[in-house]
């Protein structure tokens, strides 16, 4: 299974056709290669595998990245869970 990953554009580099993109928190560069619509600074995307794909809309794109912190947080706590589990072992 491959995920898009909502992403904030930082920057746009118009000479190598890419955008800094914010990704729950990392920064990272990707191709704008793929996009048919215009992007600016600010606009929330879809990144996948180093392309931005689409846009996304900015209530869209904050609702699925706290999808994303639930998820996370939930795996942290079991691997917190697991380690304390297997040291009582």
């Amino acid at each position: 299974m491959c995920l898009a990953i909502p992403s904030k554009i930082i920057a746009i580099n118009t000479t190598d056709n890419t955008a800094t993109l914010d990704t729950l928190g990392v920064m990272r560069e990707a191709s704008l290669d793929l996009m048919n619509d215009e992007v600016n600074v600010g606009d929330y995307v879809l990144l996948h595998i180093g392309y931005v794909m689409g846009k996304i809309d900015e209530e869209q794109a904050k609702l699925s990245l706290e999808t994303y912190a639930e998820i996370i947080k939930t795996l942290e706590e079991e691997e917190i869970e697991l380690k304390e589990s297997s040291s009582l072992l």
